[in-house]
């Protein structure tokens, strides 16, 4: 069993851009899948889609790669849990304009739904702080 399903979702994409694999499978949540969405939407990860299997739910995650020569170098440069189950992180709306010089994206939960830093802080809410991409 796990006990946050974030961070196992994280780990899961970190070291899956690690190995370079194209796709990874996540355990799903409605959580998760919104965290995905935003990944997708700011170019992070190549796609998704939800597949059930049987009574289960996953999500698997298509990753992204830019071509460096003969290389292939992952897109997402570090992805990090901040908010954890033993230390909740809050930011107020003025807390979480920008990360990483605008190179970045702060993931937060708020009362209108998981949202990026960007959108966060142009619809006026703060909330709590699930992750870091950039």
């Amino acid at each position: 069993m796990v006990n946050d399903i974030i961070a196992d979702s994280i780990t899961r994409i970190r070291n899956a851009s690690m190995r370079g694999q194209e796709v990874t499978q996540l355990l799903y949540s409605k959580i998760v899948e919104a965290i995905v969405k935003i990944l997708q939407d700011k170019g992070y990860i190549e796609s998704y889609k939800v597949v059930e299997d049987g009574n289960k739910k996953f999500i698997n995650v298509v990753l992204k790669y830019e071509e460096a020569g003969k290389k292939k170098r992952p897109v997402i440069n570090e992805i990090k849990r901040i908010s954890k189950p033993g230390r909740r992180v809050y930011k107020g709306k003025d807390e979480i304009k920008r990360f990483k010089n605008g190179y970045g994206t702060i993931i937060v939960s708020t009362s209108k739904g998981v949202l990026p830093n960007d959108e966060a802080y142009r619809q006026g809410v703060g909330g709590e702080v699930l992750c870091s991409v950039w």
